[in-house]
């Protein structure tokens, strides 16, 4: 799968700038964190792990706590720019608790071809993938650089919150392919349908 063409509930995207973005997006257009094993696919396909990484405890607990996780930060990410709530401040402080935890601990080892590949120190647990996440929100949240380059999708009823990284800071679509595509075409129609009229 190409990054930013998923449109089925389980594929995955990896297009939103951040990783803490990339979990926040598995809600649209409906919850792709639906299994355990589509959750395995989201930490290894977003690189919280090498290739490779055997992820066969990974397990219902791992689901919840990713999912309230991914609540959290839609409850900051979203709401960093209006006045905090008390809401915002639970959130905020138990994203920080999440952050604590020391993330996977990485290695330098050699493959069979003699060449260093990274791995980790032993078998991820899951505090420390979702400190890995969690950090990742805190800095995103902390810069304001960061923070002013936010935007949300201008597809419809699209809610993917990205990082605008473009020149010149126009980016208007979570994807080019996806939402950006479907415009394209909309706007097709409709000059097509006024020609005819």
């Amino acid at each position: 799968m190409a990054l930013g063409t998923a449109t089925t509930p389980n594929e995955l995207r990896f297009d939103a700038g951040r990783i803490c973005l990339d979990l926040l997006s598995t809600t649209h257009p409906e919850e792709r964190l639906g299994s355990v094993d589509v959750l395995r696919a989201w930490i290894s396909g977003s690189g919280l792990v090498p290739a490779g990484t055997v992820l066969t405890h990974v397990d219902d607990g791992w689901l919840a706590a990713f999912r309230e996780l991914r609540g959290l930060m839609n409850r900051l990410v979203r709401g960093w720019s209006r006045p905090a709530a008390r809401a915002d401040d639970f959130a905020l402080a138990r994203l920080n608790d999440l952050a604590r935890a020391a993330p996977p601990a990485p290695r330098a080892v050699r493959d069979a071809d003699g060449e260093l590949v990274r791995r980790l120190d032993g078998p991820p647990d899951c505090a420390a993938l979702l400190a890995a996440v969690a950090r990742d929100a805190v800095d995103l949240l902390t810069d304001p650089v960061a923070r002013a380059a936010l935007r949300q999708c201008e597809g419809d009823n699209c809610p993917i919150v990205y990082l605008d990284t473009s020149r010149g800071r126009r980016r208007r679509w979570c994807s080019s392919e996806v939402c950006g595509n479907r415009e394209r075409v909309a706007r097709h129609r409709r000059r097509v349908a006024l020609a005819r009229a």
